[in-house]
């Protein structure tokens, strides 16, 4: 069976095509459409799916791909996959049509539930966070030498929370209430975790709906940089699951179990 880290070079490149779709429609005027659950849904979403999907096809033929743009198989046909690709070919749309740059492209690799392999590449900035299982996490840009990433353990004074830019909520305001002193940082797509990944936020807690293909490549570069992605349980998220959807969860270094315990009640 591959080791799934034979790819990553491949993905990292294909990340790079699919940001440069997006970044030749974010620089010209373009339409927006509302899909069935009210989410956004532009040519840069499509145009970055199919170079996307094209690209993995030729690089794993026999890897099956999930994808937010992309209709999703039926579970009952996804439970036996005990690998595929998990992909957001734009996460962010919301800040892509406010042209704030927070946007990134996610492709991950599934083995086994748990997200292995992760490229999250933010076209404006021309960035690409990556990791792969025990290989480390890394941050990279141009023609700089990556850098390796680290999370950062939880500090003994007021931590800095990284929170959504388009998404806040009255169980997020309770969460921070509990957690006393602290400083925020808001941010847009799966850049939050990234913030967590290098240091430069201690947690990221989303008490709000996401989706398996928001989050999975950014929990591997979490992962791989020493933090950990965990539902109210302590338990790591996993992949494949009847429903798509995510439980709450807090992302965070070393120790970010302990924040677990100021979720305040779903209701």
């Amino acid at each position: 069976m591959t080791d799934p880290c034979q790819y990553l070079d491949g993905v990292r490149a294909l990340a790079l095509d699919a940001g440069r779709r997006i970044l030749d429609v974010y620089e010209r005027d373009f339409d927006v459409v509302e899909k069935g659950d009210g989410s956004p849904l532009t040519a840069a979403d499509r145009a970055a799916q199919d170079v996307i999907a094209a690209g993995l096809t030729q690089l794993a033929p026999d890897v099956p791909l999930l994808s937010e743009e992309s209709a999703a198989a039926a579970f009952e046909k996804r439970r036996a996959w005990e690998r595929f690709w998990l992909v957001d070919p734009l996460d962010g749309t919301k800040e892509f049509v406010n042209r704030n740059g927070e946007f990134t492209v996610n492709i991950a690799f599934i083995e086994a539930g748990r997200p292995v392999l992760g490229v999250v590449y933010v076209p404006v900035l021309g960035m690409t966070y990556y990791a792969c299982r025990g290989q480390g996490a890394f941050k990279h840009k141009g023609a700089e030498t990556p850098r390796a990433l680290r999370a950062r353990a939880r500090p003994g004074d007021k931590p800095i929370v990284a929170t959504s830019r388009s998404h806040p909520s009255a169980f997020l305001a309770a969460f921070l209430a509990r957690i006393g002193l602290h400083d925020t940082v808001s941010m847009g797509s799966s850049l939050k975790f990234c913030l967590v990944a290098e240091g430069a936020a201690d947690l990221y807690p989303r008490l709000g709906p996401t989706m398996e293909w928001d989050t999975a490549a950014a929990q591997c570069v979490v992962e791989e940089a020493g933090g950990v992605v965990l539902d109210r349980d302590g338990r790591a998220l996993t992949y494949n699951k009847r429903d798509l959807h995510n439980p709450w969860f807090v992302a965070g270094g070393p120790g970010a179990g302990d924040w677990l315990k100021y979720l305040p009640p779903e209701v």
